[in-house]
């Protein structure tokens, strides 16, 4: 099951995201090579394959894996890094 966001991490995530979104967009495509390569794989396919703007796609895709990210840290009582 995957984990429950909450509105904290969701407002940590947005504050880091949207300091400057091309910056950020760039440095998740150079972390989830090393952390997760076949999901990013996935994500640039898709965002390549779709008739919608690609970097809207992998945005989206990333900050939905950072989401996901912070609220399976905070289930496993890990603290939450900001990226």
């Amino acid at each position: 099951m995957l984990p429950l966001i909450t509105e904290d991490q969701s407002s940590l995530a947005f504050s880091e995201i949207f300091q400057d979104v091309q910056v950020w967009r760039k440095n998740m495509i150079h972390y989830l090579k090393e952390e997760n390569p076949e999901i990013n794989t996935a994500i640039l396919e898709a965002a390549k394959t779709t008739d919608l703007d690609p970097k809207a796609v992998a945005l989206g895709a990333y900050m939905t894996y950072r989401l996901l990210e912070l609220a399976s840290d905070e289930d496993n009582g890990f603290d939450a890094d900001v990226e």
